[in-house]
């Protein structure tokens, strides 16, 4: 492959010989990849393709913006409540999660526009308790937390006091 083109032939002929000729020697036998087919083909082409290969070697994941981050997080919080030890720890868990949701209220935050909604804790324990058995539940010591007491609106407060 390092011999130089003959003047008087042209390029593509030049080219086809020299790899007929390496096939002929055996030189494309055994090459890594031979018979698997080639990686992204019949995808649409994706000018960042390299970035997002050399990501996925790594392992490393892309940032997100900060409102598309608090949802993935939340989905996360949720199932790790599900798995949680013991319902008042998945309580817990989403709790803090819609501690950190509410936050988001409060400031803007980057990203699309995305309103996160609260995690229903009721729901999140009640998925809880149905996916134990009652022997494992009947386990558990700690006390379900008392139910917060019902929220009166602004102008009852105001208007008992």
């Amino acid at each position: 492959m390092t011999d130089r083109r003959p003047l008087g032939t042209s390029f593509e002929s030049w080219i086809d010989r020299q790899i007929r000729e390496a096939a002929e020697r055996g030189e494309f036998d055994n090459l890594p990849g031979a018979g698997k087919p080639i990686p992204g083909a019949g995808e649409p082409y994706d000018e960042m393709w390299w970035i997002k290969q050399k990501m996925r070697a790594e392992n490393l994941s892309f940032p997100l913006p900060e409102t598309l981050a608090l949802r993935k997080e939340a989905e996360e919080a949720r199932a790790a409540a599900l798995g949680a030890r013991t319902e008042t720890e998945a309580r817990r868990i989403a709790e803090e999660m819609n501690d950190r949701i509410r936050e988001s209220y409060r400031r803007p935050l980057s990203g699309p526009p995305v309103v996160q909604p609260l995690i229903d804790v009721d729901e999140v324990a009640a998925g809880w308790r149905a996916a134990r058995p009652v022997a494992d539940r009947a386990a558990e010591t700690e006390p379900a937390p008392p139910p917060a007491p019902a929220r009166r609106s602004f102008l009852r407060r105001l208007w008992r006091h």
